[in-house]
């Protein structure tokens, strides 16, 4: 059985996230504490909320270098809603501009959509050889944001040669087209809920918990 900790920094559907895991069959812990954090198989960032307070959360119990000392050592993170957004550099919210974690290049910023937030389920458009999605063609998932990454220059074609593989970026659309998953070696994102998708958010989560060590 998969030890799994969901980081408890005050933010999240931390009850609803643990049920979904537990039902899958992982070994869950709800906590703060850092060495728990980085001993587990996996760890899973939750996040509901606005950028800026989802960050000073997770600055107040040490996660961005917890998250940066799981990733150096090729430990599987999972990123969910805001808890995927703050994994990268910024987040524009309100007109105001806050610093992320900087995993990744890009801006959280509003969506250009008729209809805010864009809540309720929507399909996604994941790429060939995706993990996280392997087996969930054509399922919807459960979203719940006005904000999201537009742009993701790391996994643009044409870019500087790399000795590393580019990003697994799976895509929604809902107004323009905006980030729904990204799969980056032992770091995984979704910006829907999985714990709130069902049968589908069950399978995915079955898939990342059989990525883990």
């Amino acid at each position: 059985m998969k030890k799994v900790v969901i980081l408890d920094y005050g933010s999240g559907n931390l009850r609803s996230a643990e049920r979904a895991l537990a039902r899958v069959g992982a070994d869950v812990t709800v906590t703060a504490d850092a060495q728990a954090a980085l001993d587990a198989d996996g760890l899973v960032v939750p996040g509901v909320g606005a950028f800026a307070a989802c960050m000073d959360g997770l600055r107040a119990v040490d996660g961005p270098r917890i998250i940066d000392r799981r990733l150096a050592g090729g430990r599987p993170v999972l990123g969910i809603c805001v808890g995927m957004q703050i994994l990268f550099e910024r987040g524009v919210e309100h007109g105001h501009d806050a610093e992320g974690c900087g995993e990744w290049p890009g801006v959280v910023e509003p969506l250009e959509a008729p209809v805010l937030p864009h809540m309720g389920w929507n399909t996604v458009d994941a790429p060939t050889g995706s993990v996280l999605f392997d087996g969930l063609a054509d399922e919807r998932f459960y979203f719940v944001h006005s904000y999201g990454v537009r742009d993701f220059p790391l996994a643009a074609e044409g870019g500087p040669p790399s000795p590393l593989a580019k990003p697994k970026v799976t895509w929604a659309e809902h107004g323009d087209r905006f980030v729904a998953g990204v799969e980056n070696g032992p770091l995984s994102a979704t910006q829907f809920h999985p714990e709130k998708s069902g049968d589908a958010g069950a399978a995915l989560l079955t898939n990342w918990l059989n990525t883990l060590a």
